[in-house]
């Protein structure tokens, strides 16, 4: 099978011929599986023969300036389309270090608004022309990033403080600001829709947990952002197309609320903050497909990981539903044969 028949498969919460497998490995563990023996010329999803997933996005930032202010032999600091300054080390894969935030207020936010127009100029249709024909007849799984929701604000554009104290004090602020990110989102989306591009599913990230806890209450979420959500899970089925969200922590009070509005697939289910993912399988496994659930702090102890893929695996594939992968993504300190180990694990108890 296809990586599309696959996980259409899944969606359709239907056997096939085993789970779909993907997964996001560091630019270190990459370099590593090569030294270890990978080509290198490999795309790691060939030389693994597991499943291809392609992406596309338009920019919808606020294009200001992108520069480096600063580079060592150690670490490079930056500024972003999204006005945020970053500080990202060389040495070693890790996340960037968020040093500060252009759009802070609301009257800067008016600026950047007005800066985050639509156009066509904001889609690489090149791209789309050289890539899509090719990942289509091939029968890869499409995803159109949409970007929007309390993730990207608070990570990617205005800090985490500013963004929680605008929905408390300030809820109107939010909603324009997360509204108007899902508009723009849209609008490219329809542009690439009616030139005849099709894809598979939208996916967002908004991590709206961290371990054992949601960054802001039930309550908030219903009032602020799921409307917000909803909009966007009813453009894809709109479409004909699902609706696939990316949330890391503990966000188990939220996922009712998903489920009412529609929501067709969870990622990553993030076992190390809380997540219970025998327990969603169980209550929403009819409704939802899960992705994830694998603790990525397990994947390079293969006496640990290998066993609860063991234990796991025959339950979440179970009626279709569920699509392998880790947690997080896949660290420097996984060897080449220990993610084969894995992978092989995978195979034999993902197999229907």
């Amino acid at each position: 099978m296809t990586s599309k028949e696959r996980v259409k498969r899944m969606f359709e919460h239907r056997e096939a011929d085993r789970v779909p497998i993907t997964d996001s490995p560091w630019a270190g563990t990459l370099a590593r599986w090569k030294r270890e023996g990978m080509p290198a010329d490999a795309d790691w999803r060939d030389f693994f023969n597991v499943d291809k997933f392609e992406t596309i996005r338009p920019d919808i930032s606020p294009m200001y300036e992108k520069k480096i202010i600063e580079e060592t032999p150690d670490y490079i600091i930056n500024t972003t389309e999204w006005g945020v300054t970053l500080k990202n080390f060389k040495t070693a894969d890790s996340t960037p270090e968020f040093l500060d935030y252009k759009v802070n207020t609301p009257e800067k936010w008016e600026e950047a608004k007005a800066r985050m127009t639509v156009s066509r100029d904001r889609i690489n249709w090149d791209r789309l022309k050289a890539t899509m024909p090719l990942w289509q007849s091939e029968g890869r799984w499409i995803e159109g990033v949409f970007w929007f929701g309390f993730d990207v604000l608070h990570s990617w554009m205005a800090g985490t403080e500013t963004v929680l104290v605008s929905m408390l004090e300030n809820p109107e602020w939010f909603s324009d600001m997360v509204n108007t990110y899902l508009d723009r989102t849209i609008a490219h989306y329809d542009m690439i829709w009616d030139e005849g591009y099709r894809f598979d599913t939208i996916f967002w990230y908004d991590d709206m947990g961290y371990k054992n806890r949601t960054f802001f209450s039930e309550d908030l979420y219903v009032e602020l952002l799921k409307p917000v959500h909803k909009r966007a899970i009813d453009w894809a089925h709109n479409h004909g197309i699902k609706a696939h969200l990316h949330s890391c922590g503990n966000i188990m009070k939220f996922v009712p609320h998903l489920a009412e509005i529609g929501l067709d697939a969870l990622n990553p289910i993030e076992i190390k903050a809380g997540m219970d993912i025998k327990g969603l399988k169980a209550k929403y496994g009819d409704k939802l497909v899960f992705h994830g659930g694998t603790d990525a702090l397990l994947l390079d102890k293969p006496e640990k990981v290998i066993p609860y893929i063991e234990e796991h695996l025959p339950i979440l594939k179970e009626n279709g539903g569920y699509i392998f992968s880790s947690d997080h993504s896949i660290p420097n300190t996984v060897t080449l044969d220990g993610y084969r180990a894995i992978v092989d694990t995978v195979k034999k108890y993902g197999s229907y």
